[in-house]
């Protein structure tokens, strides 16, 4: 009887410990510009090959998913504004490229989505070729047109007729009628392809979802396109979770001063951005930070998500809105991992890469925004390996923005660095997932005596965590303000003060961590 207990329990520790080790680890997106990251042939083109190389450093920065930008054919860097919605861009690689990058992610259990913009199409694209100034054509309705004889399509946001790219290629561009049965058949088709390619129901070679770019309910606020949350886009997404009710899906709300809450009572999104919260940890006020967390994560339904970020790829990168200093950037990484929410990393933000672009800056180009969508840096040159290097020697976006080889800023630099940006993202990201509060809980800001101090709480199931951040260049005192935090206990869990009763001393823009007892 003793022989078969030992061995039962032994069994059981076994499966506990299987169990635990096969359970998924808490999401966190790195959001990359695959144009940017890693080029694979030597054409200084970043790939889905390279990317694939590149999943092992993904994988032990502590990463889970993977958002690209769009794929699709286009003539625009940025591949927004289609020729073919359906075409892998070639400078990409081919479909079938994609195909194993998304069965190698899926591989390592880690998931990928794609971010699609299907209601903007350029001169090139098929609609606008056949049906411009033809009645007769099949896709006549496909385009938003300003007359009847379908010579005049309509402008986008802000009157926009059509780009300049950063390489003088000029389109014009236009709006796709959302309102057309053949527009919505086809974005159905596009889009369940991307979600089963093969059609066999074990989504494998699948996107686990979309990020739905500059979604509208009317559309550039034109009048002409409306109630597309209820008419277009809460119809379509319903269709694809009938395909995989598994997928997810991330509307970037176009007024970014928006909460996003409408995206999901009306236009059945699954997660919104946090733009207001990436305003207000930049701003290092504590009164903005405190409540934005509150409004943003007291009104976000339970089965919906928040995505945290201090950057992306239409804003200036954090390091530059900090000035290169070091100590705000890793005050910026612990917001972004810590407070909640679903966090995503903007490819580069973890080794600290700064860039500023913004309209007319340059000139009226998509070569604005280079400066913040620059190569990934391997390496402490601008050469060697990998560096996808695309837009070398093609104006004042390289001139006067690039120097790679002198900015501090690699992972080849970093990486052996205890104290670099890198390696503390790799601590807070260890961190978060290991910690089943910082992962899954719920938010509550913590009152405390110190105005450049915020505390809050993560709590889930039994398990209660504090995080505390100092927003200043000086060391700060604190007190709870909360008497019951006097006669409890904590542990450190990360940094190095303790809370004395419910006191604790933080140095400047310090970071601790503690779990309460």
């Amino acid at each position: 009887m003793k022989k078969f207990s030992i061995a039962l329990l032994l069994c059981l520790l076994t499966s506990q410990i299987i169990y635990a080790q096969n359970q998924p680890k808490a999401e966190i997106i790195y959001h990359v510009f695959q144009r940017s990251f890693y080029d694979s042939n030597d054409d200084l083109q970043g790939d889905l090959k390279g990317l694939e190389q590149k999943l092992d450093y993904l994988q032990n920065l502590g990463v889970t998913s993977i958002l690209l930008l769009p794929l699709y054919e286009s003539v625009f860097y940025h591949n927004y504004f289609a020729i073919d919605f359906a075409k892998i861009d070639p400078e990409f690689g081919s479909m079938q490229d994609y195909i194993n990058l998304v069965k190698e992610v899926h591989h390592r259990h880690m998931k990928i989505y794609l971010d699609m913009e299907t209601q903007y199409v350029t001169e090139d694209q098929l609609w606008w070729r056949d049906s411009y100034n033809n009645l007769k054509s099949k896709y006549s309705d496909y385009i938003l047109w300003d007359d009847s004889a379908h010579t005049k399509p309509s402008s986008i946001v802000f009157g926009v007729t059509g780009l300049l790219g950063y390489d003088s290629t000029y389109r014009r561009i236009t709006t796709a009628n959302l309102y057309s049965k053949g527009v919505q058949d086809y974005n159905y088709k596009l889009f369940s392809y991307f979600v089963d390619p093969n059609g066999d129901g074990k989504f494998d070679d699948g996107a686990d979802g979309f990020r739905l770019d500059h979604m509208m309910d009317d559309l550039d606020n034109k009048g002409r396109l409306t109630n597309l949350f209820s008419n277009f886009w809460a119809p379509l997404l319903e269709s694809l979770r009938k395909i995989n009710p598994k997928i997810k899906i991330v509307a970037e709300q176009a007024n970014w001063a928006s909460y996003g809450f409408d995206y999901f009572s009306k236009g059945d999104v699954d997660r919104v951005f946090a733009f207001g919260l990436q305003y207000a940890i930049s701003s290092f006020d504590k009164k903005k930070i405190t409540t934005l967390a509150d409004t943003i994560f007291g009104q976000t339904p339970a089965n919906k998500q928040q995505v945290v970020f201090i950057e992306n790829h239409d804003m200036k990168r954090f390091a530059s809105a900090v000035h290169n200093n070091l100590d705000k950037e890793k005050v910026g990484a612990a917001f972004n991992l810590l407070i909640g929410g679903l966090p995503s990393i903007y490819y580069g933000q973890e080794i600290g890469m700064f860039g500023s672009g913004g309209f007319g800056k340059f000139n009226s180009s998509d070569g604005n925004d280079i400066p913040q969508r620059e190569a990934f840096e391997w390496n402490a040159s601008d050469s060697g390996k990998g560096m996808a290097l695309w837009y070398k020697n093609t104006g004042p976006w390289w001139d006067s923005t690039n120097d790679i080889a002198n900015d501090g800023v690699s992972l080849e630099e970093e990486k052996n660095n205890p104290n670099s940006i890198y390696n503390y993202y790799k601590k807070l990201i260890a961190l978060r997932q290991s910690n089943a509060a910082l992962s899954f809980g719920n938010y509550k800001t913590i009152n405390n005596t110190n105005d450049s101090v915020v505390t809050f709480m993560r709590s889930y199931k039994n398990e209660n965590v504090i995080v505390a951040v100092n927003l200043s260049s000086s060391k700060q005192v604190a007190n709870f303000s909360d008497s019951n935090f006097s006669n409890k206990h904590f542990r450190i869990l990360f940094g190095d003060e303790n809370i004395n009763h419910s006191s604790f001393s933080l140095n400047a823009y310090e970071v601790c961590v503690w779990k309460e007892e």
